[in-house]
């Protein structure tokens, strides 16, 4: 369905060419996560273009950074259940302001994850008066059923999923000991039921790699001619080189939650001490330890706490000088849609060694080219990889090297947002007959 841009609700001459975004993300930590990091460049480089973006966001809500200069951030307030450093609190009754809170609060007591869709009618509730103002909704992933609501109101809503959270149920379930806590997942993820629902309906969905788009095609049972693939990308004004950096020898670096399982920080916890035995190493992980997680009784059974420091809460500074100290980057995932820690890392010239899991051949290209890569739950082999990185420094240097070329020719923010106005003009105008479905070319 075509739709003409700028038409509707508004009095007064405008550019046509100008976009009016609604920009919706149910919770965007703004210094980690794919979520936040998106809502956050995506909303500047669309402005640059010289469009109009409102970010709709649930606690925590984005950095962003050009608010006032073509973005703006609408706080859509929650009970903010799962925030730290009191997660699954029971809020004051005067807390309790719509329908929506209790919602959100009876469904955390039953085990159920209600931001997606608590937020969407939240979300829905905000953006009904005001259809009018914008040109189309960009949902970031929350595909609630409030977002339906709005596009039978008449205003476009569009997705970005970056990976079908399917994956991440089956790789808990799959690390889960015990029926009960299968069955307490099977609840925690009762929402994914809803969001195939929604996914299925909206007006279409953009991902960010071929393998996602394979994953969301066969989870969601998306028709692949209303989807589109854009990768995403890098800061690269920020995440450069710096050849002055000295690197701290030993220091291998990873971005990994210590209770995701399908991050696979545990396996690269045993490659560790698998090093350790032999040489002096430290791993760094960008990322909150968590008390009796798999990782955290890793640390003890391995013998190796003293070897591996937690740090959370970087400033993009910080983490950019943490990147290019280190003499390894490593992604360890057992699953990945795309992987911002391999760019990130790749971007500042650190060596990378990473699984083939997921999207992370597509980001870190063929093995031994700008990455050296493992197969996926190899502890061993991912100590031999971080091995010969270390022990070969002109290996380091070429990888390095290849890594900063890869992401700028393929993997930045102004490249992305590009090819999204493209993806919204096609909507709001119509593709020409006979267009196929919108894929990039995989990453070489």
């Amino acid at each position: 369905m075509a739709h003409a841009a700028g038409t509707s609700g508004q009095s007064g001459a405008r550019d046509p060419q100008r976009l009016r975004i609604a920009m919706t993300s149910y919770r965007s930590k703004p210094h980690c996560g794919g979520q936040g990091v998106f809502v956050r460049h995506l909303s500047r480089e669309l402005a640059t273009l010289g469009h109009d973006v409102e970010v709709l966001s649930g606690p925590p809500y984005p950095e962003l950074d050009q608010l006032g200069d073509g973005v703006s951030l609408t706080r859509l307030e929650s009970l903010d259940l799962y925030r730290e450093p009191d997660p699954f609190r029971i809020p004051n009754i005067r807390e309790f302001g719509s329908v929506e809170d209790v919602l959100e609060f009876a469904s955390m007591c039953t085990a159920g994850f209600p931001e997606p869709l608590t937020f969407s009618m939240r979300a829905a509730r905000h953006l009904m008066p005001r259809l009018g103002q914008y040109d189309l909704v960009h949902d970031n992933q929350t595909l609630g059923y409030g977002l339906l609501a709005v596009q039978r109101a008449g205003l476009p809503v569009v997705a970005s999923v970056h990976h079908p959270i399917t994956v991440d149920r089956e790789l808990e379930l799959a690390a889960a000991g015990g029926w009960r806590k299968r069955l307490q997942l099977r609840r925690w993820y009762g929402f994914l039921g809803m969001q195939g629902r929604v996914v299925r309906q909206l007006e279409a969905i953009s991902t960010v790699s071929q393998s996602s788009f394979d994953d969301i095609v066969r989870d969601f049972r998306v028709d692949p001619a209303r989807m589109s693939l854009n990768y995403i990308g890098v800061d690269t004004d920020l995440f450069t080189p710096d050849p002055a950096v000295a690197r701290v020898p030993g220091r291998i670096v990873t971005t990994a939650s210590a209770d995701v399982p399908l991050k696979g920080l545990v396996l690269l916890i045993e490659a560790v001490a698998k090093l350790a035995t032999e040489r002096d190493v430290q791993l760094v992980v960008v990322g909150r330890a968590r008390e009796a997680s798999a990782a955290d009784a890793a640390l003890d059974r391995l013998g190796i706490r003293d070897r591996v420091e937690f740090r959370s809460g970087l400033t993009d500074d910080e983490l950019v000088a943490l990147l290019r100290s280190a003499q390894v980057a490593v992604v360890p995932s057992l699953y990945e849609g795309f992987s911002l820690p391999a760019a990130e890392a790749m971007a500042v010239g650190t060596p990378l060694v990473a699984t083939t899991a997921g999207a992370l051949p597509e980001v870190a290209g063929p093995d031994g080219e700008a990455a050296l890569a493992v197969a996926p739950g190899d502890a061993s082999a991912l100590a031999q990889a971080v091995e010969r990185v270390i022990d070969d420094p002109a290996l380091a240097a070429r990888l390095g090297a290849a890594g900063v070329a890869r992401v700028n020719r393929l993997f930045t923010w102004r490249r992305t947002a590009e090819r999204t106005v493209d993806w919204y003009r096609t909507i709001l105008d119509g593709p020409p007959a006979g267009t196929p479905p919108r894929t990039a070319a995989p990453a070489r």
